[in-house]
C-alpha cells in the first residue's frame, strides 16, 4: 500500500520526478548537509551529532538559494513538513518553502507571506520561481547583475550556509540602497571571510571601486590582509605613514593612522568620495560611540557603503560599566543577519566547553590584615576585608599567585602540557607575576623552551611575533609559546584555533567582554585534537553563563557551592585611594572545585554521566514498554545506539562509570533509565529455554535458533536478526543462508518473523 512507503521511497517515486519534470536540473537540486553535526563531550570523549540536511535545496544558479522542499511519507498530511521547510528557508535566506507527502505540494512565499496548495505536476519551474523572485523584490537589471555575481570559491574558500545567507542578505540590502549594514556573527564563525565575500562580489560587479578595512589594532588588520583577502592580490595594501596611495584599491588601516589628531588627519587628504565601501571590524568598539573622535572618519566618508562586523553589538569601553544601549545598532541599524554562539555549537562549527571552577580559601573568606601588619615594602596595611575584587589590584598576595599557577600546571600535567593556554589577568603587572610563577612550576620545560610561558601585552616589544607564533597551527614545542598570560590584548581579534584552555583570574562584569574572551576557544581543529575547550575560573566569572544576556539560555547549577564572600560580586569593594599593598601571604588552598559540561541540550550542568544518560533516554522513550517495543522491532539495534550517540550518550563510557563492562546494551539502558535489575545474556537465553518457547518450531529450526542464542550469549553477534549471521561457520551445517530461510523456515519472511519473536522472548523479562 502507498501508506506503507517510507519517506525516501516517497521522494524517489513521486517528489523527485515531479520536481525534475518541471525543469529543475540535477545541478540545481541540491541535497547537501548544511551543518557538521554538534560535538558532544562525555568525559574526555567527543562524538558528532546528526548533520542537518533539508530534503531538497533548489538553487537557480551558484549564488541564489531559491527554495527548500521538505518531504514526509503518506501517513502525514501534505503540509506536515512546511514549518521545517520555512525554518530551513529562513536560515539560508531562500524566498520559497515547500512541503510534500508525494500527493501534492504546499507552498509558502516568504516574500509575500502567501500560502497555497499546488498539484504534484504543477511545481514551479526554475524560470517561474526566478521571475516571481525578481517581480516580488522589484529588482532592476543592474541590481540583478550584482545579486548574480558569484562567490569566490576554491578548495579553501567554500562558504558555509550561514555565510552564504549573510552575504546574500548584505548584497540584497545594498542593492536596495541601504548604506549602513550590521553583521552579528559569533567569534570563530568567519566574520572576516563573510566580509571578504561581500567585498569581492561588489568589486566584481563594479558596484564599488575602492575599499577600506578599518580596525583599531594591528592584529585585526594583519590577518585579513594575509589570509581572507589574499584573492585581491597586489591591489591591496596596509596603510603606513598615514598615506592613502590612490594606486591601490583595497586599504587596511587603523583609526589611529587615519586620524592622529588635528594636524595628522590623513583621511581628509582625500575626497569624501574616495572610498565606496568601508568594512568596520569589531564595530562595537572604536567608532561605535557617537562622541568618539574616530566617528569622524565614518562621517567624513558618509556616502560610502559601511558594513559593521561584531560578535557583540553592545559597545564596551575600558573603565565603563555595561552600556544601556547597543551603540553599534544605533549607528549601523538592526543586524541584517545574526549567527549566534549557540547556533554555531549546535551546528558543530564551534567547539563546546567544560567549566572548572576553583574556590580558594582566601577568595571565599576574604583577607583581613592582623593588627599592625606591614607589606613587603614596609607599608602598614589598611584595616579592611580584601576580597577577590581587590586581589592583584589593591593588594598583591604572592601565595595566591603561586596556588593559581600550580593549579593550572596540575591540570595541564593531567591532560596535555602542550595544550595552548590563554590566561586572562587583572592587569599587565599581574600577568607578569603569574608568568613568572608558571615558569617556576614548569621549569623542566622552560629549561628547554624559554618561551613556553610568555606574556603577551600591548607594551611588549615582540608582541606581533609572539602572537603569530602562539596562534599558528604548526608550532614548534621547543621554541614557540604554549602558555600565555595577558590582560586586555587577547580578548578579541586573535584567531588561535588550537586554544584548549582559557583561564580566568580577573573580575569580569561586562557580558560583552566575557563573550569575547570565551570566543577565544570556540574554534575547532579536529586535525590538531581540538574539538572542545576548557574554561578554568578562579574568580566566579562563569556566573555570567546564568545571565539572560548570555547566548544559549544556559543553566548555571549552584548546588553544593561554598558561600561566596566577594567572588564575582557585582558590588565593588569600598573605594580606597592610592597605595597598592604587596604581601607574601600565608599558605592558600583550594577548598572546593566544580566541573560542569555543556550538555547536548545546551545546558551547563554538573550532573553525573549516569543522571545525564537517564534524563536523555527518558526524553526519548516515555516508558519501558516504549523502549522495548522500539528495541525489538527495529531492524538494526545499531540504529538506536546511533540515535543515543547523537544525544551525547556513549554506552561504553557509561559501562566504565558503573563498573560493569560486560553488561548488554539493552540491560544497561533498562538498568540506568528504568531501574531494572540487569541480567546477563546467558540468563536471558536460559529464560527463553525455560519457557519452552522453541518447541513450537521443527527440530532443525530449533537448532538454528539455539545456535543464534549461543552466538548472542558469547557476544559474537550484535543483532540476531541480521541475516548475514547465517553466513558464519557454525550455520554451514544447515546449508546456505537461502536454504535455511526457504527450506527450514518456509520463507525469508517466516525466518524474520521467527527471529523477531525470539527477540521479544529474549527481552520479555525486562517488561
Amino acid at each position: 500500500m502507498e501508506y506503507e512507503l517510507t519517506e525516501e521511497e516517497v521522494k524517489h517515486r513521486y517528489i523527485t520526478p515531479a520536481i525534475e519534470k518541471c525543469g529543475w536540473s540535477k545541478n540545481q537540486i541540491r541535497m547537501e548537509f548544511l551543518t557538521d553535526g554538534r560535538i558532544n563531550t562525555i568525559g574526555n570523549k567527543t562524538i558528532r551529532g546528526k548533520q542537518k540536511r533539508p530534503d531538497y535545496l533548489l538553487r537557480y544558479d551558484s549564488t541564489i538559494n531559491l527554495a527548500i522542499v521538505e518531504a514526509k511519507n503518506m501517513e502525514h498530511s501534505v503540509g506536515a513538513g512546511l514549518l521545517q521547510a520555512i525554518n530551513y528557508a529562513e536560515i539560508i535566506a531562500a524566498p520559497f518553502a515547500y512541503s510534500s507527502n508525494g500527493t501534492g505540494f504546499v507552498e509558502r512565499d516568504l516574500i509575500t507571506g502567501i500560502e497555497r496548495n499546488i498539484a504534484l505536476n504543477e511545481f514551479p519551474s526554475p524560470e517561474e520561481l526566478w521571475r516571481r523572485y525578481i517581480e516580488e523584490k522589484i529588482l532592476t537589471p543592474e541590481q540583478l547583475k550584482i545579486i548574480q555575481t558569484p562567490f569566490h570559491t576554491s578548495q579553501n574558500f567554500i562558504p558555509r550556509y550561514y555565510q552564504r545567507a549573510s552575504v546574500s542578505c548584505a548584497i540584497d540590502a545594498i542593492v536596495r540602497g541601504e548604506k549602513r549594514i550590521l553583521l552579528v556573527m559569533a567569534t570563530g564563525t568567519g566574520k572576516t571571510y563573510t566580509a571578504f565575500q561581500i567585498a569581492w562580489r561588489l568589486k566584481q560587479a563594479r558596484k564599488v571601486r575602492k575599499i577600506l578595512y578599518l580596525a583599531d589594532r594591528n592584529i585585526l588588520i594583519r590577518k585579513p590582509y594575509n589570509e581572507e583577502f589574499t584573492p585581491f592580490g597586489n591591489a591591496k595594501i596596509i596603510v603606513k605613514h598615514s598615506e592613502l596611495n590612490p594606486a591601490y584599491e583595497v586599504f587596511f588601516a587603523l583609526y589611529q593612522q587615519l586620524d592622529g589628531g588635528e594636524n595628522t588627519q590623513a583621511y581628509k587628504k582625500v575626497s569624501p568620495d574616495f572610498f565606496d565601501l568601508i568594512i568596520v571590524d569589531e564595530c562595537h568598539r572604536g567608532s561605535a560611540r557617537e562622541d568618539s573622535r574616530w566617528r569622524d572618519i565614518l562621517n567624513y566618508f558618509s556616502n560610502a557603503i559601511q558594513i559593521g562586523m561584531t560578535a557583540t553589538p553592545k559597545a564596551y569601553y575600558e573603565g565603563d560599566e555595561e552600556p544601556n544601549e547597543d551603540m553599534a545598532e544605533m549607528y549601523f541599524g538592526k543586524p541584517i543577519y545574526t549567527y549566534s554562539l549557540k547556533h554555531g555549537i549546535d551546528d558543530g562549527f564551534l567547539a563546546p566547553y567544560k567549566v572548572y571552577q576553583s574556590f580558594l580559601d582566601i577568595d571565599v573568606t576574604g583577607y583581613r590584615p592582623y593588627d599592625g601588619e606591614l607589606d613587603i615594602d614596609g607599608k602598614p596595611l589598611e584595616d579592611r576585608i580584601y576580597t577577590s575584587q581587590d586581589f592583584d589590584k589593591k593588594i598583591i598576595v604572592n601565595s595566591r599567585t603561586e596556588i593559581v599557577a600550580q593549579r593550572i600546571t596540575d591540570y595541564l600535567k593531567a591532560t596535555d602540557r602542550y595544550a595552548k593556554t590563554i590566561i586572562f589577568c587583572c592587569n599587565i603587572n599581574h600577568a607578569e607575576r603569574l608568568r613568572s610563577a608558571l615558569v617556576n612550576c614548569n621549569s623542566d620545560i622552560c629549561a628547554k623552551n624559554k618561551r613556553y610561558v610568555t606574556i603577551i601585552t600591548g607594551n611588549s616589544p615582540t608582541v606581533e611575533e609572539d602572537v603569530d607564533d602562539f596562534t599558528k597551527i604548526s608550532f614548534n614545542p621547543d621554541i614557540d609559546p604554549v602558555i600565555v598570560t595577558t590582560s586586555e590584548l587577547l580578548t578579541t581579534g586573535v584567531d588561535c584555533k588550537t586554544t584548549k584552555l582559557i583561564v580566568l583570574d580577573c573580575i569580569i562584569n561586562s557580558m560583552v567582554k566575557f563573550k569575547q574572551i570565551i570566543g577565544r576557544g570556540t574554534r575547532i581543529r579536529s586535525d590538531c585534537g581540538k574539538e572542545y575547550f576548557t574554561i578554568m575560573d578562579f574568580r566566579g566569572v562563569c556566573r555570567l553563563f546564568a545571565d539572560p544576556r548570555w547566548d544559549g539560555d544556559i543553566e548555571f547549577v549552584q548546588a553544593g557551592e561554598p558561600k561566596n564572600c566577594g567572588i564575582g560580586s557585582d558590588t565593588p569593594p569600598p573605594p580606597t585611594i592610592g597605595t597598592t599593598y604587596h604581601i607574601n601571604g600565608e599558605k592558600i588552598t583550594v577548598i572546593a572545585e566544580k566541573v560542569q559540561i555543556l550538555s547536548p541540550d545546551g545546558k551547563l550542568t554538573t550532573e553525573s554521566l549516569i543522571n545525564f544518560t537517564k534524563r536523555n533516554i527518558l526524553n526519548q522513550y516515555a516508558s519501558l514498554d516504549d523502549f522495548i517495543k522500539k528495541w525489538t522491532t527495529v531492524k538494526k539495534r545499531k540504529v538506536i545506539i546511533e540515535e543515543l550517540k547523537e544525544q551525547g550518550i556513549l554506552l561504553d563510557a557509561l559501562r566504565q562509570e558503573i563498573g560493569i563492562e560486560s553488561m548488554d546494551d539493552f540491560d544497561l539502558i533498562c538498568h540506568i533509565a528504568f531501574d531494572k535489575k540487569p541480567l546477563t545474556k546467558s540468563e536471558r537465553a536460559r529464560n527463553v529455554q525455560k519457557r519452552n518457547y522453541l518447541h513450537k518450531y521443527s527440530e532443525i529450526a530449533q537448532q538454528v535458533l539455539e545456535r543464534l542464542l549461543e552466538k548472542y550469549c558469547n557476544n559474537d553477534i550484535d543483532d540476531i536478526d541480521d541475516v548475514g549471521v547465517l553466513k558464519l561457520e557454525e550455520f554451514k551445517i544447515f546449508g546456505t543462508p537461502k536454504n535455511i530461510q526457504m527450506k527450514i523456515f518456509g520463507s525469508t519472511e517466516k525466518y524474520i518473523e521467527a527471529v523477531t519473536e525470539l527477540k521479544h522472548e529474549l527481552y520479555f523479562i525486562a517488561a
